[in-house]
This record gives C-alpha cells, structure tokens and sequence, in this order.
C-alpha cells in the first residue's frame, strides 16, 4: 500500500486509461479472467484503429460492458457463494478506506462507485480486492489460475448529474442483463441492501 498520496492523474496500464483522482467520486468495472476473449478484443482494436482516442475509449468501453452483460465465460459470481466472497470484500473496508455509495457483483464482472480516502489510492484498492477474492474464490472452487483480468475500466464523477446516472447504471445493470426485475431483486446489489433497509429490515449477517 502506498504511504503517500499523490493522484496520479491520467495513466494507462495495458491498453486502457486510467485516472487517479485521489479523493473523488469514480465508477470501477473489473471482470474475469475468461469473461471476454482475446480475440473478440483484437478484433475490436482493429476496427477502433482509425477513431479518435476518446472516441475509441467510449466506443470500446460500450462494446465491453454489452458483452460482459451477455454472462460469458465461467461466470464464477454467478454461484451464491462466489458472489458473497466479492460483495463482502467490497464491503468490508468501506468507510475505512474508501466510501462506496453504489455497487453491484454480475456473474461475470463487478461495478462499483467509491470514493477513495486518504492515503488509500484507487488503484491499490482494487488491487486488494482482486487479490483477495481471487484467493478466496480459488480456494472454494478448487481451482487454480488467473481469477480476475489484470485490466479494469474506471471514469471520475463529472457533477451530481452524472453520479446520478452511475448509481443507476450500476444498481440497473441486473435488470438490463435480464437477471431480475427490478434492481432490488439481484442479491449483491446496494439497491437491495438500501431497499431492506428502508423497510426497516436488516439485511442478512454474510456468512
């Protein structure tokens, strides 16, 4: 973990950008190892080689997450005991090291809007989470290999406007993937914790 925090501003790691914004608001999308093949991504790149680099980061980014939304590959979240892993490493050090006001664990990939705190930089914390949960979800699976792809997608909170839209994109995106039919429904979801809430019950202790 680094001791000192310096945002790094914009920075790519692979072939996509990266913006460390130290203590802002920013969307996090993270996937696994085998959710999408290398060569649908070449194949992207090919046809994305002659756009503008904006243009090409929106329109790859869009090609991405329809993909992912289609549940390819392994898909480990989608057995209960995999998603718990994830959405209890989220949680566990929100408000410690982060604060995650939206979140949601897909079979296949993870959404999360946080707000990291000092001195905790955005991409250690992600680092902490794959690590972990890859870990644990080996070790429960009895597998081994890659879990999580080393890439990760992250974009920063323009204005209350666009927070709004991330935390419904995010708490949606079950329902948009025709998992359920409404966001509360989906079990690692912040729509259904703040919705037990709500109703005044407490959500159940994760085992």
């Amino acid at each position: 973990m680094n001791v000192s925090f310096r945002p790094r501003g914009w920075h790519y790691r692979g072939y996509l950008p990266h913006f460390d914004g130290g203590q802002i608001a920013q969307t996090v999308t993270f996937r696994l190892a085998d959710s999408l093949p290398e060569k649908v991504l070449a194949q992207w790149e090919l046809e994305l080689v002659h756009m503008k680099t904006r243009e090409a980061d929106i329109e790859r980014r869009k090609r991405i997450e329809n993909y992912l939304d289609r549940g390819m590959g392994s898909a480990w979240m989608a057995a209960p005991q995999i998603g718990r892993v994830v959405e209890n490493a989220l949680l566990y050090f929100d408000g410690v090291r982060y604060k995650m006001p939206a979140r949601v664990v897909m079979p296949n990939h993870v959404h999360a809007l946080l707000i990291p705190l000092e001195p905790f930089p955005l991409e250690d914390i992600i680092h902490s989470w794959k690590s972990f949960t890859a870990k644990e979800a080996n070790r429960i699976l009895k597998r081994t290999g890659r879990f999580w792809q080393a890439e990760y997608f992250d974009r920063y909170i323009r204005d209350g406007k666009h927070y709004l839209a991330a935390v419904d994109y995010i708490e949606q995106n079950p329902v948009k993937a025709g998992l359920c039919h409404t966001p509360e429904e989906w079990p690692f979801s912040s729509a259904r914790i703040r919705a037990l809430e709500y109703a005044g019950r407490m959500p159940a202790l994760p085992e």
